[in-house]
């Protein structure tokens, strides 16, 4: 039997209480960069910088919220996680607030709470001041201060209504297509400072979580982590330990510091031998960095393929899709039993409450004549998807919630306007939203709080 086939004794439904929403984050979605006080942020710059597609206009969520949230109703959603815009709230990074910019969230909020949605925000979603960026963004120590009073004032605003609190999104992705890679804001190409980044990054999370629980301590807070789940091309040894190399740069280091109050000792060793001492490292940070969250929030597309050949450096390589596996609309394998395993694993390794933030792939269906969006690769890995979660749940992972990536097709940072991840088509013209049958599909997996057939008829619902 397959990891995502159910059992026969399972039921495929889910928990009482269970979180059923989408997810954005706020320069993919809101537009309006330079309405109400907001000032840039690093992705305006990287954007103008590289010629790319910018988040101008987007999705004008910062406009259209209240029809987005009457989607969401309608679908049964009683989540939404979405993100603050920093350079909204605090324009320059430090100093004044911008009442003008919270408002807006302040309204949201309520507009959620009027809808029975869950607002669940997210601190900081990669839009960085880039009057902070001037100041060595972060690289700098400093920042984590700026971030720690940023969070009080979120806190301030709209604390007496969020309950749930997630900090910093994806450290890896920050940490390694930012400053390693070069391929996200604000496009460095270094290990080392990739290294200093992410301890930045993760340093920045335990200052939100103490001033968190200082502040609203029935509150409950989360990191959401990029999580990629290393597989070995073959059965040779010098496989296996490649991928369980890549498994420490790509997930324990960040789960082991936030969870265990330490880095993964092989990969330390690994990149002192390669960048030096981490001497960035004080007295002090790993006891705020790894005071133990109320859960993990876990984002999960793909998994990694890994062989022991040596690249740009580190002493692994990531392979292509595997022959006959099936892909995504940008090549990304479709392996809903890897999110089984991936979840299993971290009941066992760290027994921790997980949220599912992020969970989807990029499928371009477009309208048809008739209007109608035939998703039918999301809407199936979806529902397998989704049978891979009950099953986990099941076998004794503890799951809040899931949050499907994305509400809307929305800017996929440096691939622009090409990858469309949404349950909700945007007509990038017109700003027209058409339900997907993958929403369709959704919504009747939400009113029966249970995994459902994927029926022409449950997809293609009107």
């Amino acid at each position: 039997m397959s990891p995502n086939e159910p059992s026969e004794q399972a039921t495929n439904t889910f928990p009482s209480g269970f979180l059923w929403g989408a997810a954005t984050s706020s320069y993919q979605v809101e537009g309006a960069v330079r309405e109400d006080g907001r000032q840039p942020s690093i992705w305006d710059t990287f954007t103008v910088e590289r010629g790319m597609d910018s988040g101008e206009t987007a999705c004008d969520h910062y406009h259209r919220w209240p029809a987005d949230a009457d989607l969401m109703a309608q679908l049964g959603m009683n989540a939404y996680r979405f993100s603050l815009a920093w350079p909204r709230i605090v324009p320059d990074g430090t100093g004044a607030v911008n009442r003008a910019g919270l408002a807006h969230y302040d309204r949201m909020v309520d507009g959620l709470l009027e809808r029975g949605i869950t607002p669940v925000p997210t601190l900081y979603h990669w839009d960085l001041p880039q009057a902070l960026q001037d100041r060595g963004g972060w690289t700098n120590r400093g920042t984590t201060d700026a971030f720690a009073a940023y969070t009080e004032v979120c806190l301030d605003a709209l604390g007496d209504r969020v309950d749930t609190w997630l900090t910093v999104n994806e450290p890896w992705v920050v940490s390694v297509l930012g400053y390693r890679l070069g391929l996200h804001a604000p496009g460095e190409r270094d290990l080392r400072t990739s290294l200093l980044v992410a301890h930045h990054l993760l340093l920045a999370h335990g200052v939100a979580t103490q001033r968190i629980r200082e502040r609203r301590p029935t509150a409950r807070v989360g990191i959401p982590l990029s999580l990629f789940p290393n597989y070995p091309v073959t059965d040779d040894p010098a496989d296996a330990a490649a991928a369980w190399g890549s498994d420490g740069y790509t997930n324990r280091w960040f789960l082991d510091p936030v969870l265990r109050g330490r880095y993964p000792a092989d990969t330390v060793e690994l990149f002192e031998r390669l960048v030096g001492p981490m001497d960035w490292v004080q007295p002090g940070d790993l006891d705020l960095i790894g005071a133990r969250p109320d859960l993990i929030g876990v984002n999960y597309y793909t998994r990694r393929r890994i062989s022991a050949a040596p690249t740009d450096g580190l002493p692994w390589r990531v392979l292509p899709a595997q022959a006959g596996v099936p892909v995504t609309d940008s090549g990304w394998e479709d392996v809903p039993e890897v999110f089984y395993d991936l979840l299993v694993r971290l009941y066992r390794d760290y027994d921790v409450p997980l949220l599912i933030t992020e969970n989807g792939g990029v499928w371009n269906a477009e309208p048809d004549p008739d209007g109608r969006v035939r998703d039918t690769g999301r809407v199936h890995a979806l529902r397998e998807h989704l049978l891979a979660l009950s099953r986990a749940v099941d076998d004794g992972a503890q799951v809040l919630g899931y949050l499907h990536w994305s509400l809307l097709d929305n800017l996929e940072w440096a691939e622009g306007y090409t990858q469309r991840f949404g349950l909700v088509h945007v007509d990038r013209a017109t700003q027209r939203r058409t339900l997907k049958d993958s929403a369709h599909y959704y919504a009747a997996v939400i009113a029966a709080n249970q995994v459902v057939d994927a029926t022409d008829d449950v997809a293609g619902k009107p």
